[in-house]
């Protein structure tokens, strides 16, 4: 407490997912400190709701306002807040110091809450994988560690970082193992992205906002956990092995965002992920950066090969590409897996679909001026995946290559052919990350036989 006496005012600053998993671990059961409000950004229509009271606990009967980020000023200091906490993901440095000077020069503190006190523990072996950027190949990178450990005869159970856009209290605790549960879920495009290809694998999938419980479900039906991250944060269960991934295509990541460099920092294994597609040149610049960062850690070299279920559909054609949506906004790529296979297999012609953009997705180019001539599929809410579907069929071409990594025609109704992209974890070179991971499988579990006798 500032005063005694006095409990502590707090603001949590957050995109719906790290905010809510810091409070419940932190603030929740905390009789000194009082949660005024949560701020929110990156994700439409979040702000304006509430943490419900089911959720936020005895101290918050009411639950908790969840405003927009811009009110976070005035909120410093109408509501005389004593510390504000930064509780979002993927934001360059200068940023975040940015907010902190607004919480300094209202007379409240500014801090960020690290792993010690964030992080639960599971009864079962957990393997993270983060990484610096959004965009880097986590899930492809997870699903083909899945493989590997299903492939040794373990059981594992996938749990991913939160993106709880709808009913809060119905999003609690979530378990996903067909695609009948994700439509019954309400899932967004941003979820779908996640989860289906896990679920193509038959990889059971956990998320939500209650991650104590949500860990306590998964290790009862599992022999492994994967940690499955969102943007660059670091995992929310403490990792027994942490493998974290490097993006040759944007040198100079490595240190430039938070809590990336953090995470990097951490890592037990880092990859340096997309040599295929990397300058040589830049593979050498983020493995020199790598090894001034953590002198001692183990660096893999990884491919990212995309494929098109039809290049034939695609050759000598115009085309409209539409990316995974993340990676193309906060993440920012200018483009990514689809413009990569689109070129590769001679389209005619990528059209720019700026001039047919409707409303909601015109104001994803203006907030993201960085975006290239591709479309992002952005559909975190019902509104912008209608807008997503107004666009594509506004847009004059022949076939749209979709590189979402879900099914973006079983959500809305295009009118044009659609080709799909895949790309998936591909070793290249010594050491393999196979090897690494089965040494560490090794040690752990000769060490659990040991302690059993």
């Amino acid at each position: 407490m500032t005063n005694k006496g006095k409990r502590t005012r707090v603001v949590i600053m957050g995109a719906a997912g790290r905010d809510f998993h810091n409070f419940n671990m932190v603030y929740r059961d905390d009789p000194d400190s009082r949660v005024i409000a949560f701020t929110a950004t990156q994700i439409p229509e979040i702000a304006g709701r509430r943490y419900p009271p089911s959720l936020a606990g005895a101290y918050y009967p009411d639950g908790i306002a969840i405003v927009d980020e811009m009110e976070l000023e005035r909120l410093c200091r109408t509501e005389h807040i004593d510390q504000v906490v930064f509780a979002y993901s993927d934001v360059d440095h200068a940023r975040v110091m940015h907010k902190a000077s607004i919480a300094l020069a209202a007379g409240g503190d500014f801090i960020l809450l690290g792993p010690r006190r964030t992080m639960l523990t599971a009864k079962v072996p957990v393997i993270a994988t983060s990484a610096v950027r959004t965009g880097c190949g986590k899930s492809q990178t997870t699903r083909w560690l899945s493989r590997l450990l299903k492939q040794q005869g373990l059981h594992v159970a996938v749990i991913r970082h939160p993106m709880p856009y709808g009913d809060l209290e119905r999003q609690a605790v979530q378990r996903f193992a067909n695609r009948a549960d994700l439509d019954a879920a309400h899932c967004t495009i941003e979820e779908r992205e996640e989860y289906e290809p896990h679920l193509t694998m038959g990889n059971v999938v956990y998320a939500g906002i209650d991650y104590a419980e949500i860990v306590a479900r998964a290790e009862a039906e599992a022999d492994v956990i994967l940690w499955d991250g969102g943007n660059n944060d670091f995992p929310f269960i403490r990792p027994d092995l942490h493998i974290v991934l490097v993006d040759p295509l944007r040198p100079g990541s490595e240190t430039s965002h938070h809590p990336g460099e953090a995470v990097l920092r951490m890592a037990d294994i880092v990859v340096v992920v997309k040599v295929n597609s990397a300058r040589d040149a830049d593979v050498q610049l983020v493995t020199e950066c790598i090894t001034r960062i953590n002198p001692t850690v183990p660096i893999v070299r990884a491919a990212s090969p995309v494929q098109l279920d039809d290049p034939r559909q695609v050759r000598g054609k115009r085309v409209l590409v539409v990316e995974d949506g993340p990676t193309i906004t906060h993440g920012g790529m200018p483009y990514g897996a689809g413009y990569v296979a689109a070129t590769q297999a001679q389209a005619a012609e990528i059209i720019d679909p700026r001039s047919a953009a409707v409303d909601k997705i015109a104001a994803i180019y203006s907030q993201y001026p960085h975006i290239g001539s591709v479309l992002p599929a952005v559909g975190y809410h019902p509104s912008q995946l209608q807008a997503l579907r107004e666009t594509i069929n506004a847009v004059d071409c022949d076939v749209v290559v979709a590189a979402t990594p879900c099914d973006l025609s079983a959500l809305i109704e295009i009118d044009k052919p659609v080709v799909r992209v895949s790309y998936e974890f591909a070793e290249v070179g010594e050491p393999k990350l196979g090897s690494l991971v089965g040494n560490f499988l090794d040690h752990l579990f000769k060490m659990s036989t040991i302690s059993d006798k």
